[in-house]
């Protein structure tokens, strides 16, 4: 099937495929969602049922929900573009991705679950004085979640402007405003619960669309994975350098850096977001945590290696050149793919897959967010501890159409980005201003609220002060703010001087630190996060 015309119509203010058959299953699927939404919800009682989904889900199905909210657009939509233009370089974000995983396992997931409540305040808070603690931490909770929110928004802008034919930012402007209501509906209506149950939908789905399309993929090159690279090289203006290192970060020194302090992100972010760990509270138990991340990397790792043949997939079957050039631009290389595979019907499921990935981690995200200004710094700062759960969760729910509305206008100033980029951005900020912190208040006796507050707010301060002044938001053409130069800090991303600077401050401050912390709660933490007595006493009241 020749994609070509349909591309250069898509140039001309048309449209890739049937928008009335992908509107049609897009609404299907909000349709369907929304029911099972609203089904959840009868069951959404208490305080504990809207953050944590009554602590009632199996280590299978959180796993497969932790999937569903970690595979987002940047995975499906942003890493298949990348390998498509960029090969090796490009397949180093899935591989970042996955690896982290194993940090996240080995030293936080069950630790997390045991010592916590609702939010990673609550673990970071345990040991430490509690009304400072919650702030920094809830701070560095919603910028990290609004980091992430631009990324979802932005992938909803360019598939959708792909589908519709939709060139126009403000055409894709309106879109991404009603993707930002949507999600609110969501999680305004289902709670924790709700969303668990579209975010494990989402990922069936997402993960047998890939599963698909790989085979389909494959089988037309009679499953001889040279020949698709063979293919790939040969439509690629950069030949065989897609199949080597340094495409993309081997260029100068610099890119070289970047590279370094990408890894460092991606490797380092997944036990620091805040989306991620919050899902550790919804299983009853700590095998439970355990087994879910276990099933989650399963999960991950396999979708992750569908990423490869489908971003060379679509470089070979496409081409570098018809991507960049199509609505959506890098973003749109599975959409097209699908189309080249299977027409407009695979085009839209496909499409409203990649739809349903963006509306589950939204979600996933807006429920964090709001979980942790109303638990954290509403009722146990402001109403120091004296409110009821539910007067909790109403600010909970208030919060989540501010954010929602924040995530609306931030979406609309990031089009045109690689949201895989956008996301690295996210763990970049949760690398620095969560994981020292997490890290210290479980291993280290030592640690105090002061080197709490210095590495949190200085490695947040860091991590966004770096981002605002790099290439990402003025200097070139691909900036987020066309035209402007202000850009001092050479390098995309700030994880290789935030995340260090942030577990050195840490430590600094609690040497400084005249003050000591009760021993007596730091034994109890200990004992708690290794062995899980008295977790449960802590969870239920």
């Amino acid at each position: 099937m020749n994609i070509l015309p349909i591309l250069t119509a898509s140039a001309e203010g048309t449209n890739v495929g049937e928008p009335w058959l992908n509107i049609l299953i897009f609404g299907l699927f909000v349709a369907i969602t929304l029911i099972i939404v609203l089904r959840a919800s009868k069951n959404t009682k208490t305080a504990a049922d809207y953050y944590a989904g009554g602590r009632s889900f199996t280590g299978t199905q959180n796993g497969t929900a932790i999937a569903g909210d970690y595979l987002s657009a940047a995975s499906f939509l942003g890493i298949v573009g990348a390998i498509a233009i960029n090969g090796y370089d490009g397949f180093l974000y899935s591989i970042g991705f996955l690896v982290a995983w194993l940090v996240a396992l080995l030293l936080v997931a069950e630790l997390l679950r045991n010592t916590g409540k609702f939010t990673m305040a609550d673990v970071l808070s345990f040991r430490l004085r509690q009304r400072p603690v919650r702030i920094a931490a809830a701070l560095a909770t919603l910028m990290v979640c609004l980091f992430y929110l631009l990324a979802q928004m932005a992938g909803a802008g360019a598939l959708v402007s792909l589908l519709l034919g939709i060139d126009e930012r403000l055409g894709q402007s309106v879109v991404i405003a009603i993707v930002g209501a949507l999600m609110i509906v969501y999680v305004l209506v289902g709670g924790m619960k709700g969303t668990t149950w579209v975010q494990i939908i989402k990922a069936c789905l997402l993960i047998a669309g890939a599963f698909i399309m790989t085979i389909w993929v494959l089988a037309l090159f009679g499953f001889n994975f040279s020949a698709l690279l063979g293919a790939a090289v040969e439509l690629s203006p950069e030949g065989e350098a897609i199949l080597d290192p340094g495409l993309q970060y081997g260029l100068s020194e610099v890119t070289k850096l970047d590279f370094l302090s990408l890894g460092l992100a991606l490797v380092l972010g997944t036990a620091g977001l805040p989306h991620v760990l919050m899902r550790f509270y919804t299983v009853p138990t700590a095998k439970e945590a355990r087994k879910s991340v276990v099933w989650a990397i399963v999960l991950i790792g396999a979708f992750y290696l569908f990423t490869l043949v489908l971003g060379y997939g679509a470089g070979a079957l496409i081409g570098p050149e018809r991507i960049e050039n199509a609505p959506g631009g890098v973003n749109s290389a599975a959409p097209l793919l699908a189309f080249e595979l299977g027409g407009p019907l695979l085009l839209g499921l496909i499409s409203a897959v990649a739809f349903a990935t963006i509306l589950a981690v939204v979600a996933g995200l807006t429920i964090t967010a709001a979980a942790s200004f109303a638990h954290d710094i509403y009722a146990n700062v402001l109403a120091k501890g004296k409110t009821s759960p539910e007067k909790e969760v109403k600010i909970a729910r208030r919060t989540v159409v501010v954010i929602g509305v924040l995530a609306i206008i931030g979406g609309i100033g990031a089009q045109g980005q690689n949201v895989a980029f956008l996301v690295a951005l996210a763990f970049a900020v949760a690398a620095s201003a969560n994981l020292p912190t997490i890290l210290y208040s479980l291993f280290w006796k030592g640690f105090t609220t002061q080197g709490a507050l210095w590495s949190m707010y200085g490695g947040l301060g860091a991590a966004i002060l770096l981002i605002v002044f790099s290439p990402v938001m003025s200097g070139t053409e691909t900036s987020m703010i066309v035209g402007a130069d202000f850009a001092w800090f050479p390098l995309k991303n700030p994880g290789i001087v935030s995340i260090p600077l942030a577990f050195l401050l840490g430590f600094i401050g609690s040497k400084l630190d005249k003050r000591t912390e009760n021993p007596e709660k730091q034994a109890e933490m200990e004992v708690r996060s290794l062995t899980g007595v008295g977790a449960e006493k802590a969870v239920d009241h």
